[in-house]
């Protein structure tokens, strides 16, 4: 299976997500969208909302997982080599590392160019916050968190998933984690119908998100910054993030670039104040973009690489044995 993995993974550097072929999670997006419009409905109590979104957990995670399964036996059944592609291109489509460094890239170039206007609506595109109000710094701490944050759910936990479970378990984190996405908001809508689905993408992201700080120490130690600090902020600041997995590749990022994250976002017009993350005091800059996007790259490599250590070492012990 790690051979397909790392495949997967360079399939994705490759090619990232081709806008003329169909994406699974926008296959997983639109079930998700149809099944809200059964379940949702004006003037659910309480306790049929929620358990309506166990529901809705159940079937959309259930459907990715089977599909997945059904289309890679299939595969595999008319032909060994296509079965091999398919379960390949599957991984490859949970995983984002190109996408996501793409998409920091182009905000990174936006505001070299001094293009605020267009950086802001690149940024919006990839957070949740009032982006119209930003300047130059609130632009790119957004992009740098929300980087640091994908760095998990995004390439670290599917790649990990994949190396468990197959493209099946890959599919169904990633149908996990777009449910988190589109309906687990702490809001009036969705604060209970939502979650079921916000809790169970907190359990499948909890081990991913503490293994993301070694493992983004590590990559700090190679591109010459602090593993140390990486390591010390992470376990002092994680905190201070809403989310109980967000803020440990948060802090990991900020300590090992020495930036300083956090403090106020917009939604909705309506300020929300955390405290801040890191000890950074320097302004904000397009290069810390760059800077935060080259540690990332680096981070999922070592994820690749640190699990053929690991099944090497575990092989060598059955040997032994």
């Amino acid at each position: 299976m790690w051979a397909q993995v790392a495949l997967a993974y360079v399939v994705d550097l490759a090619i990232g997500d081709p806008k003329k072929i169909p994406h699974p999670v926008q296959l997983i997006g639109l079930l998700i969208t149809f099944l809200e419009g059964k379940f949702l409905k004006d003037g659910l109590e309480r306790e049929r909302k929620r358990f309506l979104g166990v529901v809705l957990v159940v079937i959309v995670v259930g459907a990715a997982a089977s599909v997945t399964w059904g289309i890679v036996k299939l595969s595999f059944l008319a032909n060994t080599t296509f079965g091999y592609v398919v379960s390949v291109w599957l991984i490859s489509t949970t995983i984002a590392t190109r996408g996501l460094m793409d998409r920091a890239r182009e905000i990174a170039v936006c505001l070299k160019n001094g293009d605020l206007k267009e950086a802001k609506e690149k940024v919006a595109g990839i957070v949740g916050r009032d982006t119209d109000k930003m300047k130059r710094r609130d632009v790119v701490r957004a992009t740098i968190e929300s980087v640091a944050e994908n760095s998990v759910d995004g390439v670290i936990a599917p790649i990990l998933y994949a190396l468990i479970g197959g493209p099946a378990l890959a599919m169904a984190y990633r149908a996990a984690n777009t449910l988190d996405s589109m309906v687990g908001y702490k809001n009036e809508k969705y604060e209970d119908f939502g979650w079921a689905a916000a809790r169970f993408d907190d359990i499948l992201n909890y081990i991913p998100a503490r293994l993301s700080v070694m493992i983004l120490a590590i990559a700090a130690l190679l591109c010459r910054k602090s593993a140390v600090k990486a390591i010390k902020v992470a376990i002092r600041d994680s905190k201070h993030h809403a989310s109980p997995n967000s803020g440990l590749p948060e802090a990991a990022v900020a300590g090992a670039n020495d930036l300083r994250l956090g403090g106020t976002n917009y939604y909705g017009g309506i300020p929300r104040k955390t405290n801040f993350i890191g000890d950074g005091k320097g302004a904000l800059t397009h290069r810390n973009i760059n800077e935060v996007i080259w540690l990332i790259f680096v981070a999922s490599a070592i994820t690749i690489l640190l699990a053929r250590a690991i099944i090497f070492a575990i092989s060598y012990v059955k040997i032994a044995i």
